[in-house]
């Protein structure tokens, strides 16, 4: 772990996801955390937000927050330039195997509820019937699943009308883990990703054009989705309301993102 390049401070690079963690349940930023990842950022440290939200479902967050620095999105899948509002790349998903992929785990589990999120920075996310939407982010609705091939996708949202997320990201991972990659992002989100694809390689992407390395990043996350982004960083904290598989992977877990759990750390770290 690099622990001089920012006085007072231990680590240059500070990763945190979005929702369950720098996010309260209203979307909103604390005056607190804001507060401590300005003493962060003032210390020398940078910060870069790692979600799995598509950059259309991210950028008025970041506008929000004034946020004008590197963010990546998608899972890994996006590396978007907020001061810019532009993306600096983008992977996007092989339909003809997420095709294969579907049917492979539809055979094993039957029939799914389906959303889809097109690439680009205009990009909409397309919901099928029966999909549930969590919170008020902007979705198309469609009736044709063929509607979900007709352009570029980053993502490609399944649910499930009995499994748990956990069930269904098990009978996913082996009908077709050889095919896509299966996340699980929050509650009802169960996400097929391009093959390989994680947090870890959005993040990598990111802090190498910031001259940064993974000894250098401190990471909260909140959901399994960000265990690949604990695996790379020096240093992992769980927020208090995070998925159990990845408290039991975390170097700390803090309080809740309710309750400031990202200050709570930083503030620590800051002598504060």
């Amino acid at each position: 772990m690099s622990t001089s390049a920012v006085p007072g401070f231990p680590y240059r690079l500070i990763a945190t996801d979005l929702d369950g963690t720098l996010l309260r349940s209203d979307e909103s930023v604390s005056q607190r955390t804001r507060e401590a990842l300005a003493a962060a950022t003032a210390a020398g440290a940078a910060h870069i937000v790692v979600t799995g939200r598509s950059a259309p479902w991210t950028r008025h967050v970041l506008d929000d927050l004034g946020y004008d620095g590197l963010a990546v999105c998608a899972q890994g899948a996006q590396v978007y330039h907020a001061g810019e509002h532009r993306l600096l790349t983008s992977v996007t998903l092989d339909r003809q195997l997420a095709g294969v992929a579907l049917a492979k785990i539809e055979a094993e589990v039957g029939p799914l509820h389906l959303a889809a999120s097109r690439d680009g920075l205009e990009g909409e996310v397309l919901v099928g019937p029966g999909y549930a939407v969590t919170g008020k982010l902007p979705a198309t609705p469609f009736t044709d699943a063929s509607d979900l091939w007709t352009a570029p996708l980053n993502k490609i949202y399944i649910q499930h009308p009995s499994l748990t997320d956990d069930q269904l990201v098990e009978a996913s991972r082996q009908a077709a883990g050889g095919f896509v990659t299966v996340a699980m992002a929050g509650e009802g989100i169960v996400e097929l990703l391009p093959l390989g694809l994680s947090k870890a390689t959005g993040l990598s992407l990111a802090a190498r054009r910031l001259g940064m390395k993974a000894a250098d990043t401190i990471a909260f996350g909140d959901m399994p989705n960000d265990l690949p982004m604990f695996a790379w960083s020096s240093y992992g904290v769980a927020m208090a309301n995070a998925h159990e598989e990845l408290k039991a992977v975390a170097n700390e877990v803090t309080s809740s993102n309710e309750e400031d759990g990202i200050a709570v750390v930083l503030e620590r770290l800051l002598g504060l």
